[in-house]
């Protein structure tokens, strides 16, 4: 590991584009893409949006980012201590959403998926969600 940095917010719709904003900042130490920098952002983005509209259901919490470089790939962890995931392979069905009275996409595994290289959810009711997404840099080249 070349670097580490992590971050503690609190579940804030305002500090998403902070969080986004960071995690982007530190993985411009390996040099990305206008493209690669985008795609972070973006998923991570959806993690932190996922962690306060489903995690803790806009009530207060904290909402951890760890991220680790190595030499041409960054790790991000996004972790919430919320009410968790009843079905983690449900919820990470395309379209699917458990508040649909909110008018969500219920996208935002499938943008995590898509966009990172490896994406992967553990969940426990009642005590959280991790989200873990690695990027791999200057593989299009």
């Amino acid at each position: 590991m070349e670097n580490e940095m992590k971050l503690e917010i609190k579940s804030k719709s305002s500090n998403e584009a902070f969080a986004r904003v960071t995690v982007a900042a530190f993985a411009s130490q390996l040099d990305p893409t206008f493209e690669e920098l985008a795609d972070i952002k973006t998923a991570v983005s959806e993690a932190v949006t996922n962690s306060i509209i489903h995690g803790y259901e806009n009530k207060k919490g904290i909402i951890h980012i760890n991220c680790k470089l190595y030499e041409k790939t960054i790790e991000i962890e996004v972790i919430d201590y919320g009410k968790g995931i009843e079905n983690v392979d449900i919820a990470k069905q395309p379209l699917y959403t458990s508040k649909p009275e909110l008018e969500r996409s219920g996208m935002g595994f499938t943008i995590m998926e898509s966009f990172m290289d490896e994406m992967k959810v553990d969940s426990i009711i009642g005590m959280g969600t991790k989200v873990f997404m690695k990027k791999n840099i200057g593989e299009g080249l």
